[in-house]
């Protein structure tokens, strides 16, 4: 079976009459919900927050966001961002609460650097995988989407992304450019080894947890049932290939995420990470 981002844009796939039959299916209404509990779960959100919802459609995973009780953290308050008018005309007509914006999230995310608490995804992101035409790629895509994410995130922020990959190298391909943004990343696979298998990819914008914890996928999942942590990272010194913190190398790299955080930096040159000479 050819899956519609292979062959359609995503608003050309969802005209009104997609638009209009996908908002009106039970199976799909019930799978969004399910998918959007298990995102919430994972963003582990302790008091209202102001959510970008990324591929919102026609709101059917908003509607869960303002729902959420008092004491689950909510209600939560939320932007939703989509490239096909039809779908948002749809949620329009819904009458849901978030408001809503018309845009194409491989063009990158159009809002000011730190304005969201948090982000979710449901079954969107793959969509990136595709190039629009010979001017674009997927790696361009994927690219100026993660790195606006990131951006647009406070730090500390989590962004949940529930995603159906084609194969291995999809995944690898959506989880690499994540990462090369800035974020840390981890897979977290529901019903795995079936046809039902529901991929998150599980971001945070920043390194500190709290109470110590790990704030990257590790420390999220930490506790949770029916959760195995696979962990092959290398403990202690990364030994070949780490950056010595202070050389050239170690400043540029803090440039760069500076920029990706909307912070204005010096400009690189021979200068940079030269130390000086002591003066007597």
């Amino acid at each position: 079976m050819s899956r519609p981002e292979d062959t359609l844009l995503a608003d050309v796939h969802y005209d009104d009459v997609e638009a209009r039959k996908y908002t009106t299916s039970s199976r799909i209404q019930n799978i969004q919900a399910s998918m959007t509990r298990r995102a919430l779960e994972l963003l582990d959100l302790k008091s209202p927050s102001l959510i970008l919802d990324i591929g919102c459609g026609s709101g059917l995973s908003g509607e869960i966001l303002s729902d959420v009780p008092e004491d689950e953290g909510g209600p939560h308050v939320w932007i939703g961002m989509d490239i096909s008018p039809s779908m948002l005309d749809v949620a329009l007509q819904r009458d849901v609460e978030g408001d809503l914006f018309l845009a194409d999230m491989g063009q990158g995310v159009p809002f000011r650097a730190g304005t969201f608490d948090a982000a979710i995804s449901i079954s969107a992101i793959q969509w990136l995988c595709n190039a629009e035409n010979s001017e674009t790629s997927p790696a361009g895509r994927l690219s100026r989407f993660f790195n606006g994410l990131y951006a647009s995130l406070k730090r500390g922020g989590r962004a949940v992304c529930q995603f159906y990959p084609k194969n291995d190298t999809q995944k690898q391909m959506i989880t690499s450019a994540a990462v090369k943004a800035g974020f840390g990343a981890g897979l977290l696979e529901d019903d795995p080894e079936t046809k039902n298998v529901k991929v998150y990819l599980v971001l945070t914008a920043g390194s500190a947890g709290e109470g110590g914890k790990s704030s990257d996928i590790t420390g999220i999942v930490e506790g949770m049932e029916d959760v195995d942590v696979l962990d092959n990272r290398r403990k202690g010194k990364t030994g070949k290939g780490e950056i010595k913190k202070g050389s050239k190398a170690w400043i540029i790299k803090k440039k760069e995420q500076m920029e990706r955080k909307g912070k204005v930096v010096k400009s690189t040159s021979k200068y940079t990470g030269r130390k000086r000479r002591i003066q007597f």
